[in-house]
């Protein structure tokens, strides 16, 4: 295997110097995240060229040092970071540029380093970015030794902590990217395509490029190719440039007649394909995507997509992805937006920063409505050390160089730039809030005048200093339900987003009754919760939430009933790492999520899908093992149905019909053990069938993949359920065994999870404990092809194992 993988690696390394040296007429972009070395510490003098980092460990990005760490609740992040470590790290990288590239220019591109960071390359500082969610690039070419070996190094310093109010990360948690272009290039981010005309017949496209020119006054063509999704060019246009000074601006115009539309069901792309042609010969090509579309916000009707009424149904999400922290991971952002969309989701608010650029790329082609957002503070700080420090130095260049890298995204919809922003508050003629307001949305609009630009304020009122700067396109109410109805009194002639809504509790398969009986948790926001359960948990029955929320149905309720609200965005689609409101610790993660942490879902998941999709959606909730003589609350969730009707070993409890707003229908049973029987019928006719029997003692183990076939690129993950189960095939709600996992093969184990925020144990573990009869085991592909084992154990439950194709 070693022999193979260092004759994988020369070849990589060769490849490279093959593709840098014979494609000298445009430009190169190479991953940039192999053979990296580590170490988790402060060591100064690791910028120089000459040192001696053999010992470090030796790893691939994108790579998050706090998810390796142990849960304590002494770590300066407290329990609403995660309670995982922070400190400082450094990254340090070889590498070769062949001597053929004497005449390009070559550069660093890096997605996202969390945070502080500060880059040198053969000794030479670069400089710092503080900002941990940014991409941000830098120039290495004066500075390079050609055929020899360079140095990359970098610092990343998140030890000055708290700096947010959820898990960040550490370290180079994004991707990074080696470019290498023709000192006559388009500019990195210099593309902007609009489409100010859509029709079904016509398209009006303009396309803006920033040409780069370190030479002397040239005249060039400047090709564009519309490309449709099957790669045939279905238009081109040419036109003559002289190219003179270091910058360049080009506009042209073009029209696609017939276009196919991007949308939320059909997410049509094209690209457009840029060339610089001089004297005959491509000197440099560039891709942007484009997804040709329309829309609109209406003060009365809400929001307009390609001319069609429709809702945004969204969810917030942070930007960890679980058991693998923030280390950003293609297939594991793939699979969120998967469940999400299979909800019928069709949102997504970063919250509360920019995002992976990869994860925009999903949400293109997934078909996804997103907000973008900035910040989650300005000058006024929310912890001692976040990016309130930096805010007036960086807020400019950061912002700037979100929306240029972000523009072309036909998936992002609205910018946001600010939640629950401190400067909300204020008195006098004209506050701090309205001059930043006004400050940050020219920003954006210089570069982006094409979409609406909002703010997430959690105070409504009229005195709001965001709200009353009249720089929103969109007025952003967080949470605030009851107060849509009055929206349009309050501010006539205004259009609204509910950027953050309902704050619900849960913890996956936990219930407490009555169903009906609300839990308000904390009572105030201010106040610690001294009446929550004894084992950390919150009801699964969307009958707790917080006290500036609401339970989902009630939310949905009010989105339904207001055609003025465009859309709403949920807090969370998942749970996440830090701020495990009620609580605190043991508590080490968020109840928030309508899908847990390990990527189960709640039961209120169902919920929405019986309300957002057309599906034929049946769900019975809860479990089937109680006391007996109990008396338990039992509800459906359903949908393209008349009725539902309940069945206790065969014996009918009712039927039952959603009348009016109604979103479920529930019935009061008293426990016997067997087994529940829901039945949906249209129309006389048995639509779906759901069953939840009692289960029995813990008897075996099964193995479910979420895919069987992989791709050998040493980055796909399969993620694979782990179900306790009693002898008839039952899950068992409450079982609790130590698993552990073993992966042989063309693979291997690189996380654990169960979904619960309370566990301990590390995510790097094999050994995990089930969590109300589910445990999840996340598996990566190696370089190579071949068959992947994935075996279980649990003492008295013996083995299963499951087997993957890895191609």
């Amino acid at each position: 295997m070693k022999i193979y993988f260092s004759i994988l690696l020369l070849f990589v390394l060769s490849t490279f110097s093959m593709n840098l040296a014979g494609q000298d007429n445009s430009r190169t972009i190479e991953n940039f995240n192999a053979d990296w070395k580590f170490f988790k510490g402060d060591v100064p003098s690791a910028s120089n060229i000459g040192f001696k980092d053999s010992d470090w460990r030796k790893l691939d990005l994108p790579h998050d040092w706090s998810i390796e760490g142990n849960f304590s609740n002494s770590h300066p992040a407290t329990v609403g970071g995660g309670a995982l470590p922070g400190g400082t790290g450094w990254y340090r990288k070889t590498f070769k540029i062949p001597r053929s590239a004497a005449n390009r220019l070559v550069s660093i591109l890096f997605d996202g380093v969390y945070r502080n960071s500060e880059v040198w390359i053969n000794g030479h500082y670069l400089g710092k970015r503080p900002n941990g969610y940014i991409s941000f690039e830098y120039d290495l070419t004066p500075y390079l030794k050609l055929g020899s070996e360079n140095c990359i190094a970098v610092r990343v310093d998140n030890s000055q902590q708290p700096n947010a109010r959820w898990y960040t990360g550490s370290g180079i948690y994004r991707d990074v990217k080696l470019l290498i272009t023709n000192p006559l290039h388009i500019v990195n981010s210099g593309t902007f395509v609009s489409t100010p005309v859509v029709d079904k017949g016509l398209a009006k496209i303009r396309m803006e490029a920033v040409i780069a020119n370190n030479l002397k006054s040239r005249k060039i063509n400047l090709r564009h190719q519309i490309i449709d999704a099957e790669g045939r060019v279905m238009l081109e246009k040419i036109s003559p440039l002289t190219v003179t000074g270091k910058r360049t601006n080009s506009v042209v115009n073009m029209e696609l007649p017939n276009p196919r539309l991007w949308s939320d069901i059909e997410p049509y792309l094209y690209k457009i394909r840029t060339s610089l042609i001089e004297k005959g010969k491509i000197v440099d090509d560039y891709e942007t995507p484009l997804g040709i579309r329309s829309f609109s916000f209406d003060a009365k009707n809400g929001f307009i997509l390609n001319g069609k009424n429709i809702k945004i149904k969204g969810v917030c999400n942070h930007h960890d992805l679980g058991a693998l922290g923030t280390a950003f991971n293609l297939r594991a952002a793939e699979r969120q937006l998967e469940i999400l969309k299979a909800m019928g989701c069709n949102g997504l608010r970063t919250a509360h920063n920019p995002p992976a650029a990869a994860l925009l790329d999903l949400c293109d082609r997934m078909g996804f409505i997103v907000m973008n957002e900035s910040f989650d503070m300005w000058e006024k700080k929310k912890s001692d050390f976040d990016y309130h420090i930096d805010f007036g130095q960086w807020h400019k260049k950061d912002l700037e160089d979100q929306v240029l890298r972000d523009r072309n995204h036909p998936s992002v919809f609205i910018w946001s730039v600010g939640n629950e922003i401190q400067e909300q508050w204020g008195t006098g003629a004209d506050t701090l809030g309205r001059v930043w307001a006004r400050k940050l949305v020219k920003i954006v609009k210089d570069l982006d005048p094409t979409r609406p630009v909002t703010t997430a304020n959690n105070d409504v009122n009229s005195y709001n200093n965001l709200i009353s700067s009249g720089a929103m396109d969109l007025i952003g109410y967080n949470y605030n339900h009851k107060s849509w109805d009055d929206f349009t009194n309050a501010h006539p002639g205004q259009k609204l987003i509910a950027t953050e809504t309902t704050s619900a509790l849960q913890t996956r398969g936990h219930y407490d009754a009555p169903a009906d009986s609300m839990r308000i948790w904390p009572t105030a926001w201010d106040k610690p919760l001294l009446t929550g359960n004894a084992d950390f948990s919150c009801s699964a029955y969307d009958n707790c939430y917080t006290p500036w929320g609401s339970s989902h149905e009630e939310t949905l309720k009010a989105f339904y009933r207001n055609p003025a609200v465009s859309g709403m965005y949920v807090w969370t689609g998942f749970d996440y790492l830090g701020e495990p409101t009620p609580y605190t610790w043991p508590a080490r993660s968020s109840y928030f999520g309508i899908i847990d942490l390990a990527g189960f879902p709640k039961d209120v998941y169902y919920l929405y899908q019986s309300v957002w999709t057309d599906l034929p959606v049946l769900h019975l909730l809860p479990h089937w093992n109680w006391s007996s003589g109990k008396e338990v609350d039992v509800i459906a969730y359903y949908s393209q149905a008349d009725e539902v009707e309940l069945y206790l070993n065969g014996v009918s409890k009712g039927v039952r019909r959603k009348d009016g707003e109604e979103l479920k229908v529930s019935w009061k049973v008293l426990y016997q053990p067997g087994t529940l029987k829901v039945v949906s019928r249209k129309n006389g006719k048995i639509i779906l069938e759901r069953n939840v029997s009692t289960a029995g003692p813990a008897a075996k183990l099964e193995l479910i993949a979420d895919r069987g076939v992989l791709d050998a690129n040493g980055e796909d993950l399969s993620f694979v359920t782990i179900r306790v189960l009693d002898s008839q095939g039952n899950l068992v709600p409450d079982a609790a065994q130590a698993i552990r996992i073993s992966v042989e093969g063309a693979g291997r184990l690189v996380a654990t999870d169960n979904g619960s925020p309370v566990s301990h144990e590390s995510f790097q573990s094999d050994n995990r404990k089930a969590f109300n009869g589910l445990a999840m085991a996340i598996v990566r592909t190696d370089q190579v092809q071949g068959e992947i084992v994935i075996q279980a154990f649990s003492e008295g439950l013996g083995s299963a194992e499951i087997r993957l194709q890895s191609k």
